[in-house]
């Protein structure tokens, strides 16, 4: 048996918190003095402290820590903590794409952007049409462009979709999103649609969609200052997204700007 001094030197877990792990739960010791209160540990319990210690410096919440430690089954006990990992490895990738964000915003000197002004011709699409909440976009659209890709025989261009200003300002709004095909289908929730001809002022993102907010900005900006804006949905054309490649830095995405002229004010 070891004490609990002992037990703290040979895991490197302090006695205060040995005494934590026993309140919650996690770590009862092998006997505890009915006189004195001092608690004692057998040999066999230092890797469940050491597991125990590893999983609270990955931030597992006491609660999946003892779910962990009480399920019998291994294979069980690896999911919960493969979970856990796919979880902190989201929140790592979000946490990198905020700091590339604010980098790029805080440019003392942003390079130029690449827009051009393009009249686009009124295009017949397979479309998909919903109104969609903010926050269940990217669910909504791989659902929509999985059954379009699954429909529509021969494309005659890139997919793109269409986002109503009120997704943007309010939270939720019409997006459809399409294939340009001269044939669209009738399937499931496809249908055809003909775009309105429109002009549109046109930039490039480059890159994974974290920060494309911040070209958002860039393009609305240079509109401002060199176009005259007009009422309509933003077009985005996937020239190449996650369906062609896994490699983010690849992803090229067109956003189009509907205004009426150039006229600098």
């Amino acid at each position: 048996m070891l004490t609990i001094g002992e037990f703290s030197r040979v895991t490197h877990l302090s006695v205060r918190t040995l005494r934590r792990y026993h309140d919650a739960g996690l770590l009862e010791p092998a006997a505890v003095d009915g006189a004195t209160g001092y608690r004692s540990y057998d040999a066999d319990q230092i890797p469940v402290a050491q597991v125990i210690h590893r999983l609270r410096e990955l931030d597992v919440p006491l609660p999946d820590v003892q779910r962990i430690l009480r399920t019998p089954d291994p294979g069980v006990r690896a999911g919960l903590v493969a979970d856990h990992l796919q979880r902190l490895e989201s929140e790592l990738d979000r946490t990198r794409a905020a700091v590339a964000s604010l980098r790029r915003l805080l440019q003392p000197e942003p390079p130029p952007l690449d827009v051009e002004l393009r009249a686009v011709p009124a295009t017949t699409v397979a479309a998909i049409e919903d109104d969609v909440a903010h926050d269940d976009v990217l669910a909504w659209y791989s659902g929509a462009m999985a059954e379009l890709d699954a429909v529509v025989r021969r494309p005659a261009g890139p997919p793109g979709g269409l986002y109503d200003n009120a997704l943007f300002e309010s939270g939720r709004g019409r997006l459809l999103v399409y294939r340009p095909t001269a044939e669209p289908p009738r399937a499931g929730r496809v249908r055809p649609a003909t775009l309105p001809a429109v002009e549109l002022a046109v930039t490039t993102h480059v890159g994974p969609h974290d920060d494309i907010d911040v070209t958002y900005g860039e393009l609305g900006a240079w509109v401002a200052a060199n176009a005259l804006v007009v009422a309509g949905p933003v077009r985005e054309h996937y020239l190449v997204g996650p369906r062609d490649t896994e490699v983010p830095g690849a992803w090229r995405t067109e956003i189009g700007w509907p205004v009426f002229r150039v006229g600098a004010r």
